[in-house]
């Protein structure tokens, strides 16, 4: 199974109304959606460099890494380290191979395609490993956090992105449909989300407190934060785009599962023409929460 952080909660996960990932279909989504959170990932990783300073981090591990926007953070952020972008899927490697080169990194980041779990203990010893919306697809995460802690070096330090806040992107009443759509998507897609990991070989439940599964897995917990992305309105032609893939990437994939009504909404908000429809209005925004989790190997 292939795993990949950057796609982000909407999670912009959903196909067709199934539990399936296409991950190449989901690229462009999953690249803006990421380029557009730079500001606020780049946040978490300079928080990551009081942690774990520069100097001494020379081999980082990118956990599903997706097209690689986090791994050419990562390499300016740690400038004498290999960065490795570990990935299942081909296409997103070969983006990643692509963004390093246009950004003249290609000499410090390499590609590795393995599947996760199973590959993890082939990926090489870490200073720091960095996994995003990752572990989350994996059945076992228990054991996929302590797979990752010990290839961590004496000192070096893991970082977890997990959970947050809902994105929000209308007001709670739109003027189209019944108030409080995207709370109800949102509840539609954590019933997806929960037989998407019920769905996934080995899958356990498991309660998500990161901490405690970091310091089960040996770990010292150094620390979590959370990190706002708040874009206010009006929003520029990119954030708009994203905005309408996303509303978009629900209406496929969890269109069944909504109601009518909330089906309906969904379509006159896609509409091109409607005035109070996404590609219109000014009152758009992007506000939401990454929560990253750290811990350190003794």
């Amino acid at each position: 199974m292939s795993a990949h952080h950057q796609g982000h909660h909407g999670h912009a996960h959903h196909h067709h109304d199934d539990t399936h990932m296409d991950w190449t279909e989901l690229l462009p989504l999953l690249e803006q959606g990421a380029e557009l959170q730079s500001p606020l990932y780049r946040q978490a990783v300079a928080w990551l460099g009081e942690l774990a300073p520069a100097a001494g981090v020379r081999r980082v591990l990118d956990v599903g890494s997706g097209p690689g926007v986090l791994s050419c953070l990562l390499a300016e952020a740690f400038p004498y380290a290999e960065v490795v972008a570990v990935d299942g899927t081909p296409e997103l490697l070969e983006r990643t191979r692509e963004r390093a080169r246009a950004a003249s990194l290609d000499g410090r980041i390499t590609t590795l395609n393995a599947d996760l779990p199973g590959g993890i203990a082939d990926l090489g010893d870490a200073d720091l490993i960095w996994a995003a919306d990752s572990l989350h697809h994996l059945g076992d995460q228990r054991g996929a956090v302590a797979g990752l802690a010990g290839l961590l070096r004496p000192g070096g330090l893991l970082a977890v992105v997990e959970g947050g806040l809902p994105t929000r992107r209308l007001p709670r009443n739109p003027g189209i449909g019944r108030p409080g759509l995207e709370a109800r998507i949102d509840a539609v897609h954590a019933e997806w989300f929960a037989e998407m990991r019920a769905a996934l070989p080995g899958a356990k439940e498991e309660v998500d407190d990161w901490r405690a599964l970091l310091a089960d897995a040996g770990l010292v917990p150094s620390g979590t934060r959370s990190f706002l992305h708040d874009v206010p309105a009006p929003v520029t032609d990119a954030v708009r785009e994203q905005v309408v893939a996303t509303f978009a990437r629900s209406r496929d994939g969890l269109g069944e599962r909504l109601t009518p009504e909330d089906r309906a909404a969904l379509d006159r908000l896609l509409d091109p023409e409607e005035p109070q429809g996404l590609h219109r209005r000014p009152d758009l925004f992007v506000l939401t929460a990454r929560t990253v989790h750290t811990a350190r190997r003794g």
